[in-house]
């Protein structure tokens, strides 16, 4: 089974490349675009998943798993939050609310999303010798 979770880590490392946000005007933008430090800490998740896939143990791909969605979560909650941190300015919450909405989420989340439970819920079978 571990090149179905090999599949999931490949899943979310092209995931941080896809598009995860659309600003208007500016255009779709991935991990990298959104935050350098949160691209970081995915591809170093990533990599400890990598290491718990590459030498067997299952505890720590799927420690480093539930991480990545803990990241994914915080940064979707960051990314509403700071879109309607952006529109602050306008005078009345319901123009706020209506320019927040503007920034959509893209289809990049799903191949993240995907991959971290591909990562924690494919079992390891362990074979005997």
């Amino acid at each position: 089974m571990k090149n179905i979770q090999l599949l999931g880590l490949v899943l979310v490392v092209a995931g941080s490349f896809l598009p995860l946000v659309h600003v208007p005007v500016i255009g779709n933008w991935n991990y990298w675009n959104l935050d350098h430090s949160l691209a970081v800490i995915c591809w170093i998740l990533s990599a400890g998943a990598l290491f718990g896939i590459a030498n067997n143990k299952a505890k720590v791909s799927k420690i480093f798993g539930v991480l990545l969605v803990v990241l994914f979560i915080f940064t979707l909650i960051a990314v509403k939050l700071q879109a309607s941190d952006y529109f602050s300015f306008m005078p009345f919450k319901s123009w706020q609310d209506k320019l927040a909405g503007i920034v959509k989420l893209k289809w990049g989340w799903i191949l993240e999303f995907l991959g971290a439970f591909i990562i924690i819920l494919v079992k390891n079978n362990k074979v005997k010798a």
